[in-house]
């Protein structure tokens, strides 16, 4: 699973995502990609998933490059506990992502395999997203 060696602060105000990506919103390493469409966070969980996803459907071929890293913790409080009495305790690390932000890239492999494979980590992620190749 990611998570950061280490962090500056335990904890991290949930703030509000504004706006659209302008690094990260293009294909740099690969030649198609799986960009995102509308704002969110994405968990280090479903980054493994979708990651296990291309892997299998490429079988060893090819080259992938996971653009994201999940950097901020994520807070939940027990289960059945009344509210106040402060900010839960870590659970887990998102990545928050603006609109436009390529996810994942590959390449090395046959441009419709490659689609197939991103299709399927499409389905383990919570926004919604477009495949894009180098020429777009």
């Amino acid at each position: 699973m990611l998570m950061p060696k280490r962090q500056k602060y335990r904890k991290v105000q949930r703030g509000r995502m504004r706006g659209a990506a302008y690094r990260g919103s293009t294909i740099v390493f690969g030649e198609i990609g799986l960009k995102s469409l509308e704002p969110g966070e994405i968990t280090a969980r479903q980054i493994e998933a979708a990651r296990v996803a291309i892997t299998r459907k490429v079988k060893r071929g090819g080259k992938l490059w996971i653009r994201i890293f999940p950097d901020r913790p994520f807070t939940k409080k027990p289960a059945e506990t009344r509210m106040g009495k402060g900010k839960g305790n870590p659970e887990g690390y998102v990545s928050r992502i603006k609109p436009g932000k390529i996810l994942f890239e590959i390449a090395g492999i046959d441009e419709t395999l490659a689609k197939e494979a991103l299709q399927n980590a499409a389905f383990k992620l919570p926004l919604k997203t477009k495949i894009v190749t180098l020429s777009e």
